[in-house]
């Protein structure tokens, strides 16, 4: 026994010493330390993250091998024979997206296997292999639970499109830039659109060739950021290598021969001193216009506009679109961005960035058709918009155009300290949006407005109109602009092996002003289309809000992780709101499975654009042509005498639970189910007839729940032949998304509750292949929309408004009167009698890839590979729209003509759709690298 006794004490002597300590600091190619670098000993599981100042420390066997890899760079291989291994990354390689985050976590950055929430990280090339124009789009065919679409002639939005993440709408996803918050835009989408009655970042603004990667939390985040986290957060990061550079030229067109599309931009690096670097982006764009209208019906036209049918059809003769353009407008941008950072000591780093973008959109109104009004109410607009005089009229419309000049901007200035183990991130973050606009070719109609003159002959007073004949014809609406400035002091520490902390606060000051219009574009009715900004209804507001938050981490084992976040923020405007955060992750089978969950409370500042708006504008309403309503803000005496009361911030409650395996190598998934449930939901009503007019208004309105489920699996490097084969299969799938409560201070009928939850696809998939062979690279997307609804205006009642009926079946109120036929159909409710429902349908996406020599790459996509477009059908929304689909009750005109404004939007509806209605479009980019 003593024998064996002194061979264990020998055996476990030798093993021992064939341990080591390695410790060392891992930096990237400008020498800043690299926060969360994966350090893991080759052949097994025993693995490291460095610290916030790059550092670490393993106890490996002797003569092992330490692979190092961090998302963005390349993976660097280094022998264990030494006790101090320092190691620098370079970003020249690929990107391997399954390790480090830095996104959802205000303690130690984890990797995105090992973090307790749903993070889907995507490269720039990624981004890039999209073949689309612009960030929005890209993410749009990458991200299932991301949606965004170009709207028809809907003003403003022309500029900025809605996204959404989780159809939860713009505004309850936080924009962040290298993880400080992007300012919000000035607009707010007042229309008929998706994402009505909010307003949200512009991403589009984003050049995408200054892009490392994107991390996009799928959770709520608000104890962690602050307000509008309650659906996720999406943070950009922005490249920052410093040796290489890249210039890309790209083109494209559409199918139909129009859209075209060219851009140039310059990506390049630099160092900046010794210890410093800059990158920086420039990019020019230039997108000409791409029109989808439809054949106008003769029938609708004239019932609409009071016009008789010889009339409509002698101009729809002539034109069968009505002249109208709609589909994707004409757009010119140019963007610049600065990326950069040194080293001010050893403890101490500076750190920048700054954007600043302008974007012209040139987009249409609905052309004035010379019906839409009698040529003999207004005989001087032969003048203006004809060729001939009243006695011989030539007099054949006109088409305002809106024009929209965009300026966004971005900047941070910060530093990072690091002192006893203390790391301090202290930055100022400027940024603001600002849109101006011009409408051309219009004219105000405005007839009980004149001036006083002395006729010089008979010394009479004589009465001149200021407008109708004298009318500008160019007019400057005004605008609106957003500015925020925001503080922020950030502190974390690894207090041990096990228990990380993080603390902090946030000031935020927000500046929102509604620009004046120039008189003649709001005097009387204002410029026909769109009418601008009166004096009463502009001026400048803002607020502050100071927030505070504390996380903690805690790995109860090196499986089993535990965090919590609290914050609190108080407002200048509305006071404060307490909110907090838990989540857990467990993993086993050698990390092979994870489970993963969170609860948290969220909430949302209603923004200033929805406090302080008031305004008139011009709207298509079904059956009705354009008609002219407004909205109040909550604080105006208006608002007052309606007793609306102000706006409260919005309350949410969010759960996910998630599993995620890596069963072997190259192949994971993962599945998170989500329940989000939002109190005093803020929108934007229907509009009312009171006193003031017909008008809405923004209100705590109900309560909302959305729940569902997100997938993503990916099976990668496979061999075949010489090349590689990977799969990817990601979805979204919405279980449940409704208001769950009454409606209170305000109307909100089944045309926005459909706008509001419905109006986004039920479920999304994509499935991705690509395949790599030695100078070739191909990729194959299919996008599978699910299907959206839509309750319009005018699908109510149709019994009533397009069948064939006697009057005398109807009392005043709409009533079917006992006895009569009528009986049994039920009042008349205001109940759609039909719904449209967008088709499901798959967009299938082409890219081929050529790497003709070590520089130049040739990329060619082909979008819509099969020119697949929206397409709508009726389903019942009543007992009546049934026997109507069914054929058993006659229509005396199509529906259709209501919800697509007499077929000008055949192929969408004239509120939106689920994807492009422009079809195929051919890409072609060349990248040379220097």
């Amino acid at each position: 026994m003593k024998r064996i006794a002194i061979l264990f004490f020998l055996f476990n002597t030798v093993i021992i010493f064939a341990q080591q300590q390695v410790t060392g600091v891992v930096k990237d190619n400008t020498g800043t330390p690299l926060p969360g670098v994966n350090i893991v000993e080759k052949g097994t599981n025993n693995g490291v993250s460095t610290d916030i100042d790059g550092s670490y420390k393993i106890t490996v066997k002797e003569g092992a091998s330490l692979i190092f890899t961090y998302v963005g760079y390349n993976s660097v291989t280094r022998l264990a024979n030494a006790s101090q291994i320092d190691v620098a990354l370079s970003e020249e390689g690929g990107q391997n997206l399954d390790e480090v985050v830095v996104t959802g976590s205000r303690t130690a950055a984890r990797s995105n296997t090992t973090s307790a929430l749903p993070i889907d990280v995507l490269s720039s090339k990624d981004l890039t292999s999209t073949g689309q124009a612009s960030f929005d789009k890209a993410l749009q065919y990458k991200i299932p639970s991301f949606n965004t679409v170009q709207t028809p002639v809907n003003d403003a939005t022309s500029l900025l499109d809605p996204y959404e993440i989780r159809n939860m709408g713009p505004s309850r996803t936080l924009i962040l830039i290298n993880g400080k918050r992007k300012n919000l835009s000035s607009l707010l989408y007042v229309q008929t659109s998706p994402g009505r009655g909010e307003t949200g970042a512009d991403i589009s603004a984003i050049p995408t060739d200054a892009i490392e990667r994107v991390e996009i939390l799928r959770d709520g985040a608000s104890a962690q950021y602050g307000s509008d986290a309650i659906a996720g957060v999406m943070n950009i990061i922005l490249k920052k290598n410093a040796t290489d550079g890249s210039v890309t030229v790209r083109s494209g067109i559409t199918s139909e021969g129009d859209g075209e599309m060219l851009g140039v931009s310059l990506n390049q690096g630099t160092t900046v001193g010794e210890k410093g670097f800059l990158n920086y982006t420039i990019d020019f764009s230039k997108v000409n216009l791409a029109n989808r209208p439809g054949n106008v019906d003769a029938a609708g036209e004239a019932a609409d506009f009071g016009a008789t049918l010889a009339n409509v059809q002698s101009f729809l003769a002539r034109h069968p679109d009505a002249k109208n353009i709609n589909g994707s407008p004409e757009t010119a941008a140019a963007k610049f961005l600065i990326n950069g950072g040194s080293d001010i000591s050893d403890n101490t780093k500076l750190y920048y960035n700054a954007a600043y973008v302008y974007k012209k959109v040139k987009s249409f109104a609905n052309f004035r058709t010379p019906y839409w009004r009698p040529l003999s109410d207004d005989p001087y607009l032969n003048d203006f918009f004809g060729n001939g005089d009243d006695a011989n009229p030539s007099y054949d419309g006109y088409g305002p155009t809106f024009e929209g000049d965009l300026t966004d901007y971005n900047g941070t200035l910060g530093f990072k300290n690091v002192k006893n183990g203390w790391n301090t991130d202290a930055s100022i973050t400027v940024g603001g949006n600002k849109q101006v606009y011009t409408v051309n070719n219009s004219v105000n109609r405005s007839t009980d407005i004149t001036t006083t003159s002395i006729d010089p002959v008979t010394g009479l007073p004589v009465e001149t109109p200021v407008y109708r004949e004298n009318s500008p014809i160019s007019f400057k609406p005004g605008g609106t602009s957003f500015n925020h400035v925001v503080g922020n002091i950030d502190v974390s520490k690894i207090v041990s092996d096990q228990i990380s902390i993080g603390f902090g606060t946030e000031f935020r000051s927000e500046y929102f002003t509604v620009i004046e219009g120039d008189k003649a574009s709001w005097e009387g009715t204002g410029a026909d289309s769109f009418a601008g900004n009166r004096p009463e209804n502009s001026g400048k507001w803002n607020r502050y809000n100071v927030g505070v938050y504390l996380d903690v981490a805690f790995d109860i084992t090196k499986d089993f992780l535990i965090n919590g976040t609290v914050r609190h923020e108080e407002y200048s405007d509305f006071g404060g709101a307490t909110v907090w955060k838990a989540s857990t992750r467990y993993k086993f089978l050698d990390d092979k499975i994870t489970l993963r969950g969170s609860v948290s409370t969220g909430f949302r500042a209603p923004t200033l654009h929805q406090i302080y708006t008031q305004k008139s504008q011009y709207s298509f309403v079904a059956g009705q042509g354009i008609q002219i309503s407004g909205i109040i803000n909550n604080v105006s005496p208006q608002a007052r005498q309606l007793g609306i009361p102000s706006l409260d911030p919005e309350k949410s409650t969010n759960i996910t639970v998630g599993i995620g395996a890596k069963p072997f190598k190259n192949f994971n998934v993962t599945v998170d189910y989500y329940n989000i449930k939002v109190e005093d939901r803020i929108v934007l009503g229907d509009r009312q007839d009171t006193e003031f007019g017909n008008v809405a208004w923004f209100s705590n309105s109900f309560d909302s729940r959305t729940s569902g489920l997100d997938i993503v699996a990916g099976y990668n490097n496979i061999g075949i032949g010489e090349g590689k084969l990977g799969f990817n299969v990601s979805g979204n799938i919405t279980l449940e998304n409704e208001r769950i409560s009454p409606v209170t201070n305000n109307s909100f009928g089944d045309i926005l509750e459909a706008l509001t939850f419905t109006s986004r696809p039920d479920t999304k998939w994509i499935l991705g292949i690509n395949y790599e062979i030695g100078k070739f690279g191909f990729s194959l997307n299919n996008t599978y929309f699910g299907k959206t609804q839509f309750a319009q205006d005018g699908l109510q009642n149709l019994e009533k408004t397009y069948l064939d009926y006697n009057p005398a079946n109807y009392d005043a109120n709409g009533t079917p009167v006992p006895g009569s036929i009528a009986e049994g159909r039920g009042n008349i409710d205001g109940h759609p009698d039909l719904r449209t429902e967008f088709i499901p349908k798959i967009v299938t996406d082409l890219g081929i890839n050529f790497s003709a020599t070590e520089r130049l790459t040739i990329a060619a996509n082909i979008n819509n590979l099969f020119n697949v477009l929206p397409e709508w059908k009726f389903v019942k929304g009543s007992e009546t729209g049934n026997n109507i689909l069914n054929g058993t009750e006659a229509v005396t005109n199509s529906p259709s003509n209501l919800i697509t404004f007499n077929q000008r939007y055949s192929r969408m509806t004239y509120d939106g759709f689920h994807f492009s209605q422009l079809g195929t479009m051919f890409n072609l980019s060349l990248n040379y690298k220097f």
